[in-house]
């Protein structure tokens, strides 16, 4: 039997969309020869995942675990929730999402074999899309909060904290979930985002009719209501809207904050 080697494996993976081991074997089966290795997994029904990578895959589930002072968020994609919900898909990213809370983000490399059998047995553009990984420094704590619906993490959130305790990181998880803040500070939000909406908010205003004299206090207010809208320090609190998260905090820093979603 001809050598395999690690070039022919890859040709074959790249031009057919199987798996390393599927690509060996159906070499190995073919004495070497690529072109007929390719007709052999076309015969047992195994290539044909390349054509379906330019397929969109606008669904699947997300998956977030804490492991000590560290946390991830995997999202896994799919094309339709109906393959987001089998029963090889689920495992897979939480079982990835909990290597990464361990061994840090270069984890997901060690899956690619798995995503691509997966691609391969469910018949869908399937691959692994955002990855977050956040560590608690000293006299930091750090929690999650995977919001499911219909048997998949469908939303999910990881929140670091100095000075406050436990509970008040998993609370202000949960707020992040269902208020989706775009930025942590004010600062954070780039000017160019900022002019854009004040001139927006100015020609809103101008088109109301509102006097010259008072233009400036209706702009900058209603441009601060555009921040409490997006930054997740002002933002109400999602249980009791009279404070602020910045009032929630009681004088403890929200360090980071990460989210994604599904869909």
């Amino acid at each position: 039997m001809a050598a395999i080697s690690a070039k022919d494996v890859q040709e074959l993976r790249k031009s057919t969309g199987v798996g390393m081991m599927d690509a060996k074997r159906a070499l190995e089966e073919n004495d070497g020869d690529v072109a007929k290795a390719t007709v052999w997994l076309r015969e047992k029904g195994l290539a044909g995942a390349a054509k379906r990578s330019d397929r969109e895959a606008a669904q699947g589930a997300v998956a977030a675990v804490k492991d000590g002072q560290s946390a991830a968020i995997v999202q896994l994609r799919s094309e339709t929730d109906f393959v987001a919900k089998a029963e090889e898909f689920l495992p897979l990213v939480e079982a990835i999402a909990a290597a990464v809370a361990k061994d840090g983000p270069s984890a997901v490399d060690g899956f690619s074999d798995q995503v691509d059998t997966l691609r391969t047995t469910l018949k869908e553009n399937i691959s692994v899309g955002e990855v977050v990984y956040l560590k608690a420094g000293e006299g930091e704590i750090i929690d999650t909060y995977q919001h499911n619906q219909a048997g998949r993490g469908v939303n999910a959130t990881a929140v670091v904290i100095k000075g406050g305790d436990q509970e008040l990181a998993h609370d202000i998880a949960v707020h992040i979930a269902f208020a989706r803040p775009s930025y942590l500070r004010r600062e954070d939000v780039p000017a160019e985002e900022v002019e854009a909406e004040r001139a927006t908010i100015e020609q809103i205003s101008r088109n109301e009719g509102k006097p010259e004299a008072s233009l400036p206090k209706i702009i900058e207010g209603r441009l601060n209501g555009w921040f409490k809208e997006r930054v997740l320090l002002e933002q109400a609190y999602a249980k009791d809207e009279k404070q602020s998260i910045s009032d929630l905090l009681k004088g403890a820093e929200l360090v980071a904050y990460a989210q994604v979603l599904i869909g």
